[in-house]
Formats: structure tokens, sequence, C-alpha cells
């Protein structure tokens, strides 16, 4: 069953890694970097101060709190502990595979872009997705992210969904802690 689910991971991984095109090259290493979304971050860290004031204090620290519980549990605890190499590792695969960057570290399930994106989109929905609507999108942006990193030969489609649930259950959590938090500060009228 095991070696089965990890034939088709493979499998669809090699079909979606093969679908490239050298225009696309450099755009989805700008996606795939961690930096370039800097100018993003700050715009919503920025957004949120403007926009709620003394409360964007706490939305700030549970959207921190989820992207970084979602990337400790990826990489400091499910990859030592599956110690799955990333496909671009595998000696098996290096002539299959359109590898656009570097390969990175040994080990790649679970997906850390996926957790700490997907966290950080599903914190902002929990959160705020009722008053804005428009911040589903978000998870369009995680969905990019994440999907950068199979091109790039980095990831399984395996390692970017389980990575996506590290993430969606990271935010649960945090939003979850938050609300109890505010339920006990303000008793009356927390939400």
């Amino acid at each position: 069953m095991i070696q089965k689910l990890h034939q088709l991971d493979t499998d669809l991984f090699l079909w979606l890694n093969g679908r490239y095109t050298p225009w696309l090259d450099p755009i989805m290493v700008w996606v795939t970097e961690r930096n370039s979304w800097f100018p993003f971050y700050a715009l919503l860290v920025g957004w949120l101060i403007y926009r709620y004031r003394k409360q964007a204090i706490g939305l700030l620290l549970t959207i921190i709190a989820a992207v970084a519980l979602s990337d400790q549990v990826s990489s400091s605890v499910l990859k030592p502990l599956t110690l799955r190499p990333r496909p671009c590792h595998v000696e098996a695969l290096q002539k299959l595979i359109h590898p656009v960057l570097d390969c990175g570290g040994q080990y790649g399930f679970v997906s850390s872009h996926a957790a700490t994106t997907f966290a950080l989109a599903t914190t902002l929905w929990l959160l705020l997705g009722r008053q804005h609507p428009w911040i589903r999108l978000t998870f369009l942006w995680a969905a990019f992210v994440s999907y950068s990193r199979i091109y790039v030969a980095a990831h399984y489609p395996l390692d970017v969904l389980a990575g996506t649930g590290v993430g969606v259950l990271s935010a649960v959590i945090c939003v979850t802690l938050y609300n109890e938090f505010r339920k006990r500060q303000h008793p009356q009228g927390a939400a």
C-alpha cells in the first residue's frame, strides 16, 4: 500500500514537473523564493495595523504563531521523523526531472512552504474572512507558492498536500487559542 502510494506520488510529480516551459522558470523561481514575498507581508502588516489598531497586535501574534508552529512541525518534527528525500535528491529521478534551483535540504516531507503559506491564509480567513471576503484570494497565493515547489523539483505532491494540512491545522489551533484568550479577557463581547 505504501509503495503504491509512493509510486502514484512519484508519477504525479513527474507529470507535473514535466509541464514546464523555459519562460516560466524565472517566474517560478521568484514565486518559490521566500524573500520575494516580503513586500506582500509588509503590506499585510501595514493594513492590519491601519485597519485594526490595538487589535492588530493580537491578530499579528496569532498569524506569527500559526506560521511558526507550521514551520516547526514541518521542519523540526516531520522531516527528521520521516526522512523522505526530496525528489531532486533521488538518483533514479535525476534524468527525468526539471530542476530549476539547487535542491536544498535532504528531506522534503512535508513542504514548509505549503505549511507556512496555508497557515497564513487560513489564519487570515478564520480571523477576518467574514469581514473581508477578498481574503480568500490568499488561498490562491498559497496554492501557487505550493505548486512552485513541485515545479522546481523540491517536493512531491504529497509533500505539498501534507504541508497544506499542517498549515491549516496550525492555523485552527492558533485561532482557537486566540479566541479563547479573547473570551477570557472580554467575557461579554468576545467573538
